[in-house]
Formats: structure tokens, sequence, C-alpha cells
């Protein structure tokens, strides 16, 4: 077939003009994103609280039907109320201790015990323990000057930790509101994201797509947060019947670290370590490590039964898309990871097995027709 120079001119024409039609697509895809990052956290949070409540405000809707407005804000109230109230008291509680801890510096009363002869049998660091401790009990005045520049650093680390927690607590706080107007318009949104998964993926796989990114936010909310939340009352109480000085930071501690994908040992391992060396070993003792230790293992046990829960790709993917998306993106990755991989994982099978329906119809047509 000859090429004339009219066709050449025309199509070169057309290729112009989609090449311009991009060009002004992607430049207003540009702005418009430009425009919307710094609401990026904020709707990403929203929509993943909403996602996460919105099971109970169906439920709530089948007693109080055309209260979908009213009932996501009661949700979304009684969720400020469980959150405010718990912080309010943690607030309370640390400002308490450091009053305290400055009361007891200013008055010259602050004694550290000396530590154990058993101490330094520990292995590997037991001496090096057993040094750093002696020393604390006798000279802890020039201990803090060795380690001046370290407790500086330290301090300002604990400091910008404190001011990020403040700034997260109120991208939730505002992310929860933002949830609620979601959940109010629920039926509406589901639409809209079938109607978008179905434009991506067609229409077949455009359902299925969208039912599995909703059921693997909801399986990791319940798998990851839910076990963080178990672990920290089941390790929290047992550090409170003990008298664990801080019991309430040290579990609060538990369940960011349980959130933060990280083992809960972190903590336990040196509290036991405590109570040993400053109780000694009696049965109590024995008991409350025990337990405790168990606890802080727990997660291993009731991440299989939670995490996959619901969710129509196997447990691995989730949990390794939790853990890698956590390495990745923070608390926000820890929820996109495994609804990348879920969405990859089967969109990468379904194209595997495509190839072969036609195949096994044809065999299945053989089989019938030597029946």
């Amino acid at each position: 077939m000859l090429i004339t120079p009219i066709t050449e001119r025309v199509f070169s024409r057309q290729l112009l003009d989609v090449l311009i039609r991009a060009g002004l697509i992607a430049v207003l895809a540009i702005f418009c994103f430009r425009i919307f990052v710094p609401f990026l956290n904020l709707m990403v949070w929203a929509l993943i609280l909403a996602i996460t409540i919105y099971p109970l405000q169906v439920r709530l809707q089948r007693r109080f039907t055309n209260k979908g407005g009213l009932i996501a804000t009661l949700i979304i109230l009684v969720a400020f109320v469980i959150i405010l109230v718990p912080t309010y008291l943690l607030g309370v509680a640390v400002a308490e201790s450091i009053e305290h801890a400055k009361a007891i510096f200013d008055s010259g009363s602050f004694r550290v015990p000396p530590p154990s002869d058993s101490v330094a049998s520990w292995p590997l660091v037991g001496q090096k323990v057993y040094d750093l401790w002696l020393q604390a009990s006798t000279d802890i005045t020039g201990l803090a000057q060795k380690f001046a520049p370290q407790l500086k650093d330290a301090g300002l680390a604990v400091l910008a930790t404190i001011s990020g927690l403040g700034a997260g607590l109120l991208l939730f706080f505002a992310a929860l509101i933002v949830a609620g107007i979601l959940m109010a318009h629920g039926e509406t949104g589901h639409r809209s994201a079938v109607e978008i998964a179905s434009r991506i993926s067609g229409p077949v796989n455009g359902p299925q797509i969208a039912e599995l990114c909703t059921a693997t936010i909801r399986a990791v909310a319940q798998g990851v947060v839910g076990i963080a939340f178990i672990q920290m009352l089941l390790i929290g109480i047992a550090f409170v019947l003990m008298g664990i000085p801080g019991a309430g930071l040290l579990a609060l501690a538990v369940l960011l670290l349980g959130i933060m994908q990280l083992p809960a040992t972190l903590i336990t391992i040196p509290v036991i370590a405590f109570v040993i060396a400053t109780q000694g070993v009696s049965a109590m003792t024995v008991i409350f490590s025990v337990y405790v230790f168990v606890a802080g293992l727990a997660d291993n046990v009731l991440k299989p039964l939670l995490l996959g829960r619901g969710v129509a790709v196997p447990m691995p993917v989730v949990l390794i898309g939790a853990l890698g998306g956590m390495v990745t993106g923070g608390i926000i990755g820890l929820f996109i990871g495994p609804v990348m991989l879920s969405v990859g994982y089967e969109l990468f099978w379904r194209w595997v097995r495509e190839p072969a329906k036609p195949e096994r119809l044809k065999e299945e047509q053989q089989e019938e027709k030597h029946a």
C-alpha cells in the first residue's frame, strides 16, 4: 500500500492532535495533583477510616432507615469520645509524672538502688550493665555528665516524637470528620468506586477488584490495629497489677509497636529483666515473666487468624504487603501496601489463567462429543 503525500499529511495532523491533547491532559493532571497533594494524607486516612467503620453504619441503617447522615455523625462523635478520653487521661498522667520526677530531682532525694550481684552473671551484657547500674547508684551526676550529648539528642528526639504525635492526632481527628461525610454518602461512593474500577480493569473485573480493595483494608484494620490493641490490653493489665512504673506509657508503646509491625518483646523483655533484677526470683515474678513473654508473642498466633479473614487472596500476600508498605510508606503504607499487592496478585493470576480458558473449553467440548 502506497502512502500518498496527502495521506501522510493527514496522519501527521492526527498524530499532532493526539500529542497535543495528551500533553494538555498531562498538564491538567499535574496541576490537579499539585493542588490536591496537601490534602492527600487527610483524604487517604479518611477513606481508610470510612471503609473500616462503614459496616457499623450499614447495621445501624437497617434499624433506622433514611438516617444515614445522623448515624454517621453519631458514630464519629462516639469515636471522638473513645479517642479523646484516653488521650486526655494519658496526657494528665504524663504531666503528673514529669512534675513528680522534677520535684524528686529538685529535692535531691532521688537515688538509684544498687544492682544485685546476679546482674553481673547475665550473659554477654551482664558486667557492662552491672558497672553502669552501679555508677548510676553511686554517682548519677557524673554519669549524666558523661552521657550529656546522648541525653540531649534523646531529649530532642522525644520532643520531635511528641510534636509529631500531636500533629498526627490532629490529622486523625480531621480525617474522622471527613470519614463521617464519606459514610453519609456510602452507597454513592461504593457505586463510584465500582465504576472507576470497571473503567480501569473492565466490567467483569471491576466489581471484584473494588470488593477486594475494601475487604483488604478492613482485614488490615482488624488484623493489625485490632491485634495491637489486644496485646496492649493483655500486657498493660499485667504491668498495672505488677506495679511497673509508667505502666500506661509502656502499654501505649506496645500499641504503637504493634501498629508499626514491631515485636512487643522490645518492651516486655526489658520489663521482665527489670522485675527480676529488682524483686528477685519468686513464684510471682516467674508467673509474671512467662505471662508477659507469651502475651508479647500473641500476635504470631492472632495474625494468621485475623489478618487475611474475608480476603480472597492468601494471608501471606496481605502480611507481606503490610510489612513492605509499612517500610516504604509509614502507617498509611500499612494499608496501601496490602491493597496494591492483593490487587496485583489477583490480576496476575487472572492473566495467567485467561489463555487456558479456550483450551479448557475445547477439551470439555471434545469430552462431550466422545460421551
